[in-house]
């Protein structure tokens, strides 16, 4: 489901010119109404249910209904961004409240190259990157 805004809990970031969830939203979608001074979805169905707009809100004023496979139908749930992790609270129908704790990036935002390992692999071979070439070769039966 996609996310949408609390109007009461959201005060458009103070006023800025642009606000925390228009600027983390890979989609584009979060939007600022100039007249209420309050975020919204644009586009709801292009809504990646990523929860980058929920993690970041500083006032918590957007939510994602998750899917019956992600959380029980009719519970909510909510991230809380912390500087070492993200606790992510669940609270389902019957009102039992279970929360999970998990670590965020700690690498420095440009800094991470997954592709470091990959110096002095041969990129043209047909082995995977993650195999090394141990003295066999890979016979292709002719098509």
């Amino acid at each position: 489901m996609p996310s949408y805004v609390i109007t009461e809990k959201c005060d458009g970031c103070k006023g800025g010119d642009k606000t925390a969830c228009m600027y983390i939203c890979p989609n584009d979608l979060m939007v600022l109404d100039p007249n209420a001074m309050k975020a919204y979805n644009q586009e709801p169905n292009q809504c990646w249910e990523c929860f980058s707009c929920v993690k970041i809100c500083p006032t918590q004023a957007i939510e994602v209904r998750g899917y019956s496979d992600f959380v029980p139908l009719g519970s909510s749930v909510m991230p809380m961004l912390g500087t070492e992790d993200v606790m992510w609270t669940c609270k389902f129908r019957n009102g039992l409240v279970k929360r999970f704790k998990f670590p965020i990036r700690t690498t420095a935002e440009g800094a991470a190259n997954a592709y470091t390992d990959l110096k002095g692999k041969d990129l043209d071979s047909e082995l995977l990157s993650t195999e090394e070439a141990d003295g066999y070769t890979i016979k292709v039966p002719n098509a």
